[in-house]
């Protein structure tokens, strides 16, 4: 019996934001050109895009229920929460994520950030 391998096929965000920019926002290319000219993007890049070409705050709570993180982006918010001493409700206004999450986050990962 033959195994197939799955691979995870995640879509190509260079190519759609630098196309949503030339097209819409040719006046924000300056602002998001740091973060297009990383090899790879990571969710947190992905979030920092979205944040500076839409400003538009009621997409932003629709959005907001759609988004997913994996374990690195998890890492990656908890640690910026210990680096610069916020607390749940700082660390959860600043990524807009609920206040549970962030400790349901810490209570699953506090031990995986120590190593």
């Amino acid at each position: 019996m033959d195994k197939k391998i799955l691979t995870t096929i995640a879509p190509d965000y260079k190519r759609i934001y630098n196309d949503i920019i030339i097209m819409k926002y040719p006046y924000k290319k300056k602002k998001c050109e740091f973060i297009l000219d990383k090899p790879q993007l990571t969710s947190l890049d992905i979030i920092k895009l979205n944040s500076l070409i839409f400003e538009n705050t009621e997409m932003q709570v629709f959005n907001q229920r759609h988004k997913s993180y994996n374990l690195h982006v998890i890492k990656e918010i908890l640690l910026y929460q210990r680096k610069n001493n916020l607390n749940n409700t700082q660390l959860a206004s600043h990524f807009r994520l609920s206040r549970n999450t962030v400790a349901k986050w810490k209570r699953l990962y506090s031990s995986t950030i120590d190593s």
